[in-house]
């Protein structure tokens, strides 16, 4: 019978894994996230097999766009935007983004999160996004034509705060990523809000390989987590799921649909 790996081997496993793109197929067998009942690939899926211009700001490496693609293709019996365009701010994940997302005739442009979107006023009819940095209401409004639709699955506030007390201790949990927030935003911004919706979902790690990966493509759980500089609280986390079986956590995410009006 095989011996476990160590707590040194499996650290040193998740370090080395590649943080490029949004897939965490990785993770099978190793954690598990429930998943929100709204079913966001579903409603993309579903709004794509209707537009016939669509932008998915911040698309990671189009892993989630190019799934919905597939999808809404079968069911719209071959539909696709006719304009179909993705931004991403991170240079490893544009190849990948432009790679995933050829196939379907996208145009994937660099662009930083905090940026002006690059396309013309009234290019899109919906514009979509999976977990984005950074909201910019106005120029979602700006790139969307009139009676056009923003579709977004978000990061709630206080998202899997039990793994972030854990490596740094007590904080303070801001409120700038609540619905309410976005809702407020939104609205100050022209858009009339259709559907709103929020979930906080089970995360469950089992083995501490899989903690540093997550915390090292998930970058806002622990902001500047390295192991090195994290080695005392990993190996708290080592002997936790050893006596536990596993750490759970919770993340907090939202939906949510607007409209700008015609």
């Amino acid at each position: 019978m095989a011996e476990e790996p160590t707590a040194a081997e499996l650290i040193a496993e998740g370090d080395a894994v590649p943080t490029a793109g949004w897939d965490f197929s990785w993770f099978d067998g190793r954690a598990t996230e429930e998943r929100p009942r709204w079913g966001y690939s579903r409603l993309i899926a579903e709004r794509l097999g209707q537009a016939e211009s669509a932008l998915d700001v911040q698309t990671g490496g189009g892993e989630v766009l190019a799934g919905a693609l597939r999808t809404g293709e079968t069911r719209a019996g071959g539909h696709r935007p006719a304009l179909l365009a993705a931004t991403e701010s991170w240079p490893p994940n544009l190849d990948i983004a432009r790679r995933n997302l050829a196939p379907f005739g996208a145009v994937v442009a660099e662009a930083a999160d905090d940026a002006d979107l690059p396309f013309p006023a009234g290019s899109f009819g919906l514009v979509v996004s999976r977990h984005p940095t950074e909201v910019l209401w106005t120029e979602i409004a700006r790139v969307l034509q009139p009676g056009g639709t923003y579709l977004s699955q978000q990061v709630g506030a206080g998202s899997n705060r039990e793994l972030t007390d854990f490596m740094m201790g007590p904080q303070p949990v801001s409120p700038s990523r609540s619905p309410q927030v976005a809702v407020a935003e939104a609205t100050q911004a022209g858009f009339d809000v259709v559907d709103l919706q929020e979930q906080a979902l089970r995360v469950e790690f089992f083995d501490v390989g899989a903690v540093v990966h997550f915390l090292k493509k998930v970058l806002w759980t622990v902001p500047g987590f390295s192991v090195a500089g994290y080695s005392e609280p990993l190996a708290r986390m080592h002997d936790h799921i050893q006596a536990n079986g596993s750490f759970v956590c919770h993340s907090q995410r939202f939906l949510i649909e607007v409209r700008k009006p015609s």
